[in-house]
């Protein structure tokens, strides 16, 4: 099974310096990920924090709970991350979060996820079929929640 790329990219008005702890902190995740997935963070708190942390997480892929563990194998304070899964649903998940300041003073975040399902034949129909629509959509998301987080909200306008 040949190996697959999906790159996010989103910038946020936001400064570098308060993107990149959020993503961080790894209590976040569950509110970068959809509720159809039914994430659950099963690593006891207080959790890991930078290269070398391990998490346990349970998902649920179309009604199936499926175990996911992943290690940060990098991480460079206020620029990037990557973790990898040690064992889960895909046979490769590498995914490498970098952010960079932009002019304005907010911050792009770059997603690069590296993924292979395996499973021969089926697993290449499966990526076909639901495997590619499933990280979109779930990136959708992640967009959307993130552009909620760190958009700002006008102030009110009050009557004189």
């Amino acid at each position: 099974m040949r190996e697959e790329v999906f790159i996010s990219v989103q910038d946020l008005p936001a400064p570098r310096h308060e993107v990149f702890p959020f993503f961080a902190d790894p209590a976040n995740l569950e509110a970068l990920t959809p509720p159809w997935l039914r994430f659950e963070v099963l690593t006891p708190k207080p959790l890991p924090r930078g290269e070398g942390a391990l998490f346990d997480y349970r998902i649920r892929v179309r009604g199936l709970p499926i175990r996911w563990r992943t290690l940060i194998e990098t991480f460079v304070p206020g620029e990037l991350f990557v973790d990898r899964q040690l064992s889960g649903p895909y046979a490769l998940w590498h995914h490498t979060h970098r952010f960079e300041d932009l002019p304005d003073g907010g911050t792009r975040m770059t997603d690069t996820v590296r993924y292979r399902v395996g499973y021969g034949l089926l697993g290449q129909a499966v990526t076909l079929l639901w495997i590619r629509r499933d990280i979109t959509r779930i990136f959708a998301y992640r967009r959307r929640a993130l552009a909620d987080r760190f958009t700002p909200v006008p102030a009110r306008q009050t009557a004189p």
